[in-house]
């Protein structure tokens, strides 16, 4: 039930076709070193339909009488026995790392889904996702949503080794990791880098670009240098850096 001060109380607008629904952590462990795996069942889950890089939104906390929500990738959903896994980076500090960290099995949240605009394009020759850590559990469910005989390339920056993942996918996939190494966050010169090395094929194609603000700012600025058309490329900032998220789970506007 939503509540008085919630601004979703109705789900319209960007919200229409979504679902509210109260559901039960039935796991949280750590997956890597700085990403956790939560588990969350609810009855709504059967038959439930999304686009491979689409999210949830969960009411990780209450500011007052104004819920505060943060987003989260849809890793997978068994439809059968009513089952949301999602893959959370973990950082200092904030309300969707305070519900992460004390999360237990039997708790229960409320989340709205399936949220997001952004999906594998059709009807191209190749896929470049590039992005850091936080871009993970989306490029994993897109990339590995592709079928066979589809291109994609994935370019992540982790923050060591022991975050890398093992990525499962029908199309061919070439995987690079990049690690951070106490290098800053947001900063982009590794991905821009990395970036301009990358082969892009003279047939059309698709670029997606996620992760700190400015750091998707540096990678759009990276492609169109190279040519590639903007409405070829699909960028998403889900953080900024030193800036908390709004409290419906996107960073604040500028």
């Amino acid at each position: 039930m939503a509540m008085p001060g919630d601004p979703f109380a109705k789900l319209e607008g960007p919200l229409a076709g979504t679902t509210r629904m109260r559901m039960e952590v039935v796991e949280n462990r750590p997956l890597t070193p700085a990403m956790q795996q939560v588990v969350l069942a609810a009855p709504g889950l059967a038959g439930f339909s999304y686009q491979p890089g689409q999210d949830f939104m969960l009411m990780v906390a209450v500011d007052g009488d104004r819920p505060v929500r943060r987003r989260y990738t849809i890793r997978d959903i068994d439809t059968v026995h009513g089952l949301l896994t999602l893959g959370i980076v973990r950082h200092d500090g904030g309300p969707g790392e305070r519900w992460v960290a004390t999360a237990q099995p039997g708790d229960h949240i409320e989340g709205i889904g399936p949220r997001g605009k952004i999906f594998p394009a059709q009807g191209v020759a190749w896929h470049l996702f590039a992005g850091d850590f936080s871009a993970l559990p989306a490029y994993f469910a897109m990339a590995g949503s592709l079928p066979a005989g589809q291109r994609a390339t994935v370019i992540l920056e982790v923050p060591g080794p022991g975050d890398e993942q093992e990525l499962k996918a029908a199309a061919d996939v070439e995987l690079a990791w990049l690690h951070a190494d106490g290098r800053p966050p947001g900063d982009p010169a590794a991905l821009t880098a990395a970036l301009a090395g990358v082969t892009l094929p003279p047939q059309a194609g698709h670029a997606y670009l996620a992760g700190e603000a400015r750091l998707v700012l540096a990678l759009r600025e990276a492609l169109a240098a190279r040519g590639l058309p903007a409405d070829h490329v699909s960028p998403k900032a889900y953080w900024g850096l030193g800036r908390a998220n709004a409290p419906h789970g996107e960073p604040p506007r500028d």
